[in-house]
């Protein structure tokens, strides 16, 4: 979770790292249901213009989607997708919570995700 997240708001993050200029590019976070979650907005740090946000309830999950708009792209770099959302008080557990990004550059396609779940293992954590 963002380290400004607090007992009835928070925010999860992806970061997207690209060396290529991308041709498409969708991101989707999916928050679960964890009791009253509701969303309260949501950023990119790459041109509002350029991405069409969907934010939806579906299956028990408030389902954020960034699509980037036709005839668009994205430069190399590092981008953050944001979603925030108010929950119900207290800390609230993102184990259930993923992301999935796909992405093309020219013909080349690749599709990523993961989840939020924390790692005590020595793994890496997802941007949460």
């Amino acid at each position: 979770m963002d380290p400004h997240s607090n007992d009835y708001w928070a925010q999860s993050n992806v970061t997207l790292k690209t060396s290529t200029r991308l041709t498409e590019l969708t991101v989707r976070l999916r928050v679960a249901q964890t009791g009253s979650v509701a969303s309260t907005g949501a950023w990119r740090s790459l041109p509002e213009d350029d991405f069409g946000l969907t934010v939806e309830e579906r299956g028990g999950f408030l389902v954020y989607t960034w699509t980037l708009k036709e005839g668009r792209t994205v430069p190399p770099g590092e981008w953050m997708f944001a979603a925030q959302y108010d929950h119900r008080r207290g800390g609230r557990d993102a184990g259930s919570d993923t992301y999935t990004v796909t992405a093309a550059s020219g013909s080349e396609r690749l599709t990523v995700g993961g989840d939020f779940a924390a790692r005590g293992d020595g793994a890496p954590d997802a941007d949460s």
